[in-house]
Order: C-alpha cells, then structure tokens, then sequence
C-alpha cells in the first residue's frame, strides 16, 4: 500500500523556497515518506571492547559517509539486545540529531552495526522516495535550515524525534529521483577525487614542512657542517659548535599562572589584563588572548605573573598538549600554560620551532590516563640543541620563509577545496530542487 502523500504547498514559506515547482513535483513532510517510524539509538552507554559490531554515534559521519575505520565496538550481546529497537541497514538514511545536528549519510553497506542514541535512522518508503534522492535532499540548505530552526539548544543543539518527520522534502517523481540521484552521485564522485588528491597534496606539503623544520633546528643549515655525537640518546649528533643544555639553564623565567574563580565576576567583568588560556595557543604568533581579567584578579592571586611579550608559552594539559604560542603583548596564563621568557642564549623563533620539531618527544614525556599532562618540570628538564646565537637567529629566518611559503601553498589549495565543497552544495541544492535538468 502506499503511505499517503501529503502536498503542503502553502507552508513551503517555512523552507524559504522562491522559485515555482517543476510539474508533478511536490512538497512532503518527512513523516509521509517513510517505510516505519523513525527511531534511534540506545539512550544508554554500552561497554565497550577493541573487537565486536561497529557502534556508530554522530561523530562516526565523515565528510557526509560513514566512517567505520575510528568506530567503536560492542559485544554480540548488546548488539542483539539494542537491534530490537533500531536495527540499521542498506539504504537507510541516517541523521546527527544531538550535538553535530544535521550530518547525514546514507548506509552502504550490508554488514551488521548498531548506531547510538545522537543518530536518528530514517527508512524511506521507496516507492515514494528514492533513498539516495533522501539523503542528497537532506544534505541541502533547505533543508538544513529546517533543521536548525527546530533545534534546541542548551549546552548543545539537538532535534527531537517529534520534529524530524515534520522536516519538508521537494519530491520529483520517482523516475526523475532516480536520474537525480544518478546524475549527483556522478558528479559528487568527480568532485570527490578533486578533493582528496587536493588534501594528499596538503599531506605532502605539511609533512615537507615538518621534515624541514626538524632538520633545520637539529643538524642546521650548512649540509658539510662536521658532526659530533650529542651525548643524548634521542637528539643523536649535532654539528660540532652547538651545545646541549637543559632548558632550565637556557630561561630567566619558566612560569605558569592560574585561574580565578569563575564565580568572582569582579574578577572578569571589563577586565582589562590579557589572560592566555591553552585555547588561545594556534602554533603561531599570538596577537591577543580571548580572555582578560581585571586588576583585583590580578592582585589577589600570587600564583598570576604578568609576562613579558616574545614570550613562548606551551599548553601542559589535555587535549590542547604541545600546543605553543609567541606572544606580541604582555599577559599572564592559566595554570595549564608553561611559559619560558627572557634569554640570553636561545633565540625565541629558534626555541619555537625546536617546540615543534619535538613536540611528539615531549608529549612522549606525559603522564596520565585520557588526560595527559605535562609538567613544568618536565620541561625545564628538557634538553635542547643550542646553536651559537647567530646561527639561532639565522635558522629561525631561514625557517619563516620556508614555511611562510609552505603555508601561502596550503591556504590557496584549502580555498580551492572549500570553493569545490560549494560547489558541491550548490549542484546538489540545484539538482534536487529542479533548477538545473540533470536529464541530458
């Protein structure tokens, strides 16, 4: 039997829809397009093991597929327990509905996995919908739109299950759906290739820039320089002139800072000092911090020290660890920043590329379960190569120019990928919605 149709032409405003419809085309809600009832995912949190049936949550939605290579895993058990209420398969159409609402990605595949509460299933009823024909149409403005202005938003947005179904669709007939689906399918696969031969070549490029960094801060830049053996297993040789010391000779001032109480609004309204939090640190020159504090904060917390510009600060802690910044203003830090500042024998530029040259060393050096950390101590233990101060200064020139061109390469491709993703967008958008006949 077929599910009823339902063409609601009147509130297409909703969707903020111009042009007139093709002939024959119509406008359904979700609800009347549909094989069953949508549903989701366990509200609970399984256990979960290195090896079983794929569990998929929101996160698992890549770039509009479905990733299963950083999935996780439940037990048999769960997943027969949790297929009684929502059993993905081929075809099915399935949806972000809390936290990165409105990802969506059509099931490909005829293997058994188990999705999680933050992912809606929608089953299309095909003799009304063609699945593909569903997913493009989800995937356009229009639709996300919808979606947005039906979310909720505490500390994160989502849509109910109630409000899915009400979601408005352009439907063609099924033959046209189907030339539609066949058409973008074709040209988001070309597009496809131009992107991911795009982001190879960023690959390739951020390694190049990696590999410099690296040689440049640990061998220098004269290839006939002589070598000598630096007496620390993990450095290995270095040329002859450069010493090894711990960073803890090398700084005037290694520091951290702390934070005031968040419930003290005296200690943040119309703040005025620049108060450097790990966020605030993007392996770059920092020109200002997100956050200030004011003076009383600043006067009644010993452990905040107001440090210098062309400082360098590390992150310590969490997911941000290894994250470095150069300052250009003078700020204080939270407790979760490392700061080294004032020196008479390393360069700053040269100690922040070292930063980075070793940054997996370092963190290599952390402790701690989900959350790792660092210490100060663990950095003023660090031993670095240190080049007479010329070639220091040299070496850091040497390395922005570099990279400086590395990184205009970068950005150009980056913007050509976003121009490519838009493309997409629009061809979708435009085919879905009869603007364009994809039947040539």
């Amino acid at each position: 039997m077929n599910p009823k149709i339902e063409n609601n032409k009147k509130s297409i405003s909703i969707i903020g829809w111009g042009p007139k419809l093709q002939k024959d085309w119509q406008i359904h809600k979700v609800k009347y397009l549909l094989e069953s009832k949508i549903t989701d995912g366990p509200h609970e949190t399984p256990e979960f093991i290195d090896e079983g049936i794929p569990f998929l949550s929101v996160d698992s939605i890549q770039d509009g597929k479905l990733d299963f290579e950083n999935c996780r895993y439940i037990s048999k058990e769960d997943y027969v327990r949790f297929k009684v209420k929502c059993n993905p398969r081929k075809n099915d159409v399935l949806m972000g509905k809390a936290a990165s609402i409105g990802k969506i990605a059509i099931v490909d595949v005829d293997f058994d996995f188990g999705i999680w509460s933050p992912l809606a299933l929608i089953r299309p009823h095909r003799e009304v919908i063609v699945p593909k024909f569903l997913e493009y149409s989800l995937k356009t403005d229009y639709c996300q739109d919808q979606i947005d202005l039906y979310a909720t938003s505490n500390t994160q947005k989502n849509i109910s299950m109630d409000d899915i179904p009400r979601i408005q669709i352009i439907t063609p007939p099924i033959p046209e759906q189907i030339s539609i689906a066949s058409f973008l399918d074709k040209k988001t696969a070309e597009i496809g290739t131009l992107i991911d031969r795009d982001r190879r070549l960023i690959d390739l490029l951020r390694e190049k820039r990696s590999s410099l960094i690296n040689h440049a801060v640990t061998k220098g830049l004269d290839p006939k320089a002589k070598m000598k053996d630096s007496g620390v297993e993990w450095i290995g040789e270095i040329p002859e002139g450069w010493d090894v010391r711990k960073l803890s000779y090398c700084f005037d001032i290694i520091g951290s800072g702390t934070t005031p109480s968040s419930d003290d609004e005296s200690y943040y309204m119309e703040g005025t000092i620049p108060w450097i939090i790990t966020g605030d640190l993007n392996d770059s020159i920092l020109e200002d911090a997100s956050k200030r504090i004011t003076e009383s904060a600043f006067h009644e917390h010993s452990a905040l020290k107001m440090f210098p510009k062309n400082s360098i600060i590390i992150a310590m802690y969490g997911a941000t660890i290894g994250k470095l910044t150069i300052t250009t203003f003078d700020a204080c830090t939270n407790q979760a920043c490392c700061v080294l500042t004032k020196s008479k024998i390393v360069d700053i530029k040269f100690l922040f590329y070292w930063f980075l040259a070793n940054r997996s060393e370092i963190i290599s050096r952390s402790y701690g379960g989900g959350q790792p950390n660092i210490s100060q101590e663990v950095i003023r233990s660090l031993k670095i190569q240190v080049p007479p101060i010329q070639q220091q200064t040299a070496i850091a020139s040497y390395l922005d120019k570099q990279t400086s061109r590395i990184d205009s390469t970068i950005f150009k491709i980056e913007k050509k990928i976003a121009l490519l993703d838009e493309y997409k967008k629009s061809l979708i958008h435009s085919a879905v919605t009869g603007q364009i006949d994809v039947r040539s």
